[in-house]
């Protein structure tokens, strides 16, 4: 899944229904978020992309991190979720792995 532009209190509801339907049972149990068009993320959006990491974690699965701009990175850093989810510089290597 690729997501672009902003994640924030306006955008984060699209985002959120995207991630349910996917996420889905009988949905993919490995999911990789690709961030990399991604320019700012508030604490709504950080949120969701947690409430998604645990909806796969229930069904056995993962959600991953791709190529976070440094802004972002930055957030997951400050905020110790660089730890909780599975961050990669590559999204087209992580799909591959």
């Amino acid at each position: 899944m690729s997501v672009q532009g902003e994640i924030d209190l306006y955008t984060v509801p699209r985002l959120q229904r995207e991630l349910a339907s996917v996420l889905a049972p009988g949905g993919p149990v490995r999911l990789v978020v690709d961030l990399s068009g991604v320019d700012f993320c508030d604490s709504t959006g950080v949120n969701v992309l947690l409430a998604g990491h645990r909806q796969a974690r229930e069904a056995g699965g993962d959600l991953e991190l791709a190529a976070p701009r440094p802004a972002v990175r930055k957030i997951l850093q400050v905020t110790g979720l660089e730890a909780v989810f599975t961050v990669t510089d590559n999204p087209a290597q992580a799909v591959g792995s």
